[in-house]
């Protein structure tokens, strides 16, 4: 195998390898109950609470990708393969630094008519105050009058 087939193999290594990755990646949603759901009930808390991003994984993985693919298009021999591996890795951090951080969510305590205790959790600030009477489905959360 010479050098210029290297670095193609290379780069479709980091194709296939984020392809992979990104088929298992999965978003959080913007609301999420804790069971049971469709049922009526008060609120008893709301809180929020700062999150860590879990889509690093996503952003490291595109940015070796991306770095790979340009540093594939410089020089010749060697050197290309040398500017496809740098490009790759600096693709690789500045891509898990774009998407690091955190992010704030609100967690809102619901005591149900049976007695039952569940949360909600959303990215949204809530529309409701402690003492209201909400109906919880899995599509949302609506106040009742």
């Amino acid at each position: 195998m010479n050098i210029k087939q290297l670095g193609r193999a290379v780069a479709l290594s980091l194709v296939v390898a984020g392809v992979s990755l990104l088929a298992g990646c999965e978003t959080q949603p913007a609301f999420q109950v804790s069971q049971p759901s469709s049922r009526v009930g008060t609120v008893e808390s709301i809180r929020s609470q700062t999150v860590q991003n879990n889509n690093q994984t996503l952003g490291t993985i595109g940015g070796a990708l991306v770095g790979g693919i340009l540093g594939n298009q410089v020089g010749q021999g060697s050197g290309r393969t040398a500017a496809t591996v740098v490009g790759a890795a600096g693709g690789a951090y500045a891509g898990n630094r774009m998407t690091s951080g955190s992010s704030l969510v609100w967690i809102i305590g619901i005591r149900y008519d049976d007695g039952s205790f569940a949360t909600v959790q959303q990215t949204s600030s809530p529309a409701v105050r402690i003492g209201d009477r909400v109906r919880v489905s899995n599509s949302g959360m609506e106040i009742l009058r």
